[in-house]
């Protein structure tokens, strides 16, 4: 199965089932939550960038814990690439902000 979301920049995002696979494998709090990972690219609460040109979406997820979902964006085409939860927003902060 293929999620397929449209990012803010309205470019079609897939998650694979390989991918999910490797995301929950890394980082087993994850699973069971799919549809929130991939609902965070579509409805983040901010976008930041990353070092290779990788976009960070970024949502809170409860009090004090956020879900960060790093996806990569083409032309016409995007994918996840890894996602995780953190408490760590500070380290987030230090990253340019690209939306809102």
């Amino acid at each position: 199965m293929i999620d397929r979301i449209v990012s803010k920049g309205r470019i079609a995002i897939r998650l694979t089932d390989e991918r999910w696979t490797h995301i929950t494998e890394e980082h087993c709090e994850l699973a069971g939550l799919r549809s929130e990972v991939v609902e965070t690219v579509s409805h983040p609460d901010r976008i930041l960038l990353g070092g290779d040109g990788e976009l960070i979406a970024v949502r809170q997820f409860e009090p004090e814990k956020h879900l960060v979902v790093v996806y990569r964006e083409h032309t016409d085409d995007g994918f996840i690439i890894t996602a995780f939860l953190t408490r760590r927003v500070r380290s987030l902060e230090k990253r340019r902000q690209v939306w809102p």
